[in-house]
């Protein structure tokens, strides 16, 4: 995926570079190609200027004042001519004629030049010399804003002209052609490589977001989690490779889950089967009536042990292998510990052990599933009358904080040892109980902590104030 990603940030990179350098070719185009379309028409004036005044400058009888008023009437002309974007109000151009040694006889622009001699001035001085005379000066050196263009035409016969009559316009009056010019193609550009980008950048939600969605997915089972089926969208491909990750989860959770079970009786199973077939085959032999007793009550402990292994495998495969509760339905928890405490009544009235209930007598209700919550419940209860000190008590306590039920258990007994703490969750981890002195199966603890996730929640085990072992169910409330 992070290839892909490179890929598609080059992609997006190649796109972008091209589309500035695009705009960037068209950009530096706009200006000398106005230019040269504004030259061309005064290339056009300048020439039909230059016959119209030929003979008078030819016979030396060129009056100014009616060219000079015709300037002034057009330059006072309101003119409201729409050129695309560009609305244009007045004429903006001008000219001036030398006679044939370069001296201005004539000015439009209130005669500010007549006199002055242009000979050295490119469109002058090329003309003269029977070339085409063009060039682009400053009025002022250091402001570029008053550029002007002067185009020249020769008057009278082109090889020895009588004079040369130049038009001139300011560059500043095509500057606003210029700029809209520009603009379009920025939009342009920006729309269209806008509008690419915009699309990798969808495709890339589109595909590699779910598929962000479906790796944690999967990251999250292989921390042993349960996650739910991540939601990704209405993408066929990637809706098909969900289910089918999916599909494949439950078949190797089911393979592996018989394979471990499997594993896990035979070698839980070994340990009290041997010490029951030893017991039995001495039992054979002549003893005194003290040890045939001895030997009978460990072929009954290690029965009983078998018999609360195979059960505690049976509850714990009724909710390991689910990775959400097919059903949820709104329970009452408190009634749920009423029932787990009467039946954990008889294995505390054995060990000597008071059932303290706290717990609040009024209905709390959260949705999940009953025989798994009493379950779990009643195992949190064994557990605590297994290391509790005969004469002791285990107190019982639900309460409802912050959208949640608390199931709260404590006993007095030796508490949880540090080494213990990071383990005491593990399947088949367990410490020797307080009265029988004896390990105990290892799954009562695995089965809340797989209920408790299963339904949304937490359990911890803390050391209690002034000894003893507090364990702390939380759920979400319903």
């Amino acid at each position: 995926m992070r290839f892909t990603r490179v890929t598609l940030f080059f992609i997006a990179f190649i796109i972008t570079l091209g589309f500035y350098h695009l705009a960037s070719h068209f950009l530096s185009e706009v200006e000398p190609q106005t230019f040269q379309a504004t030259e061309e028409v005064m290339v056009d004036m300048a020439n039909l200027l230059a016959e119209v005044v030929a003979t008078d400058v030819r016979e030396n009888h060129f009056q100014a004042d009616e060219l000079r008023k015709a300037f002034e009437d057009a330059h006072g002309r309101k003119i409201e001519a729409r050129i695309f974007e560009h609305m244009k109000r007045q004429v903006g151009i001008h000219a001036y004629l030398t006679d044939s040694k370069g001296v201005v006889i004539f000015d439009s622009d209130a005669g500010r030049r007549e006199g002055e001699n242009f000979a050295a001035k490119r469109d002058v001085s090329l003309t003269l010399s029977g070339r085409y005379g063009a060039r682009s000066s400053r009025d002022r050196e250091n402001d570029s804003s008053t550029s002007v263009l002067y185009v020249a035409a020769p008057v009278g016969d082109p090889a020895k002209p009588d004079g040369v009559l130049t038009v001139y316009k300011p560059q500043a009056d095509v500057l606003p052609l210029i700029r809209e010019r520009q603009r379009i193609i920025y939009t342009a550009c920006g729309l269209i490589g806008g509008g690419i980008l915009f699309l990798i950048g969808v495709v890339f939600l589109w595909l590699f977001h779910p598929i962000g969605k479906i790796t944690e997915y999967a990251r999250a089972i292989e921390r042993g989690e349960r996650p739910a089926k991540p939601k990704i969208g209405i993408g066929r491909e990637v809706n098909t490779l969900a289910h089918a990750l999916d599909s494949m989860r439950d078949v190797l959770e089911g393979r592996r889950y018989a394979e471990r079970y499997i594993q896990t009786l035979t070698h839980e199973m070994k340990s009290p089967l041997a010490a029951i077939r030893g017991a039995a085959e001495l039992l054979d032999e002549e003893m005194p009536l003290e040890v045939r007793k001895r030997f009978l009550e460990n072929i009954r402990a290690e029965t009983a042990r078998s018999e609360r292994l195979i059960n505690r495998l049976l509850e714990l495969s009724a909710i390991e292998g689910r990775a959400s509760l097919d059903t949820a339905d709104a329970v009452d928890f408190h009634a749920i510990v009423a029932l787990a405490i009467d039946q954990a009544r008889p294995l505390a009235e054995v060990a000597g052990v008071r059932l303290d209930d706290r717990a609040e007598s009024s209905p709390v209700l959260l949705r999940g599933d009953s025989f798994i919550l009493r379950a779990a419940v009643t195992n949190l209860l064994e557990n605590a009358i297994d290391f509790s000190p005969r004469g002791g008590a285990v107190e019982i306590g639900v309460e409802s904080a912050g959208g949640n039920v608390v199931l709260t258990i404590r006993d007095h007994g030796p508490g949880v040892p540090d080494y213990a703490r990071e383990k005491i969750f593990e399947r088949f981890y367990s410490l020797r109980h307080l009265s029988s002195k004896r390990k105990g199966t290892g799954l009562g603890l695995t089965l809340v902590r797989e209920t408790a996730e299963l339904h949304g929640g937490t359990i911890t085990l803390e050391p209690a104030t002034g000894g003893g072992t507090l364990a702390r169910l939380t759920l979400p409330l319903a």
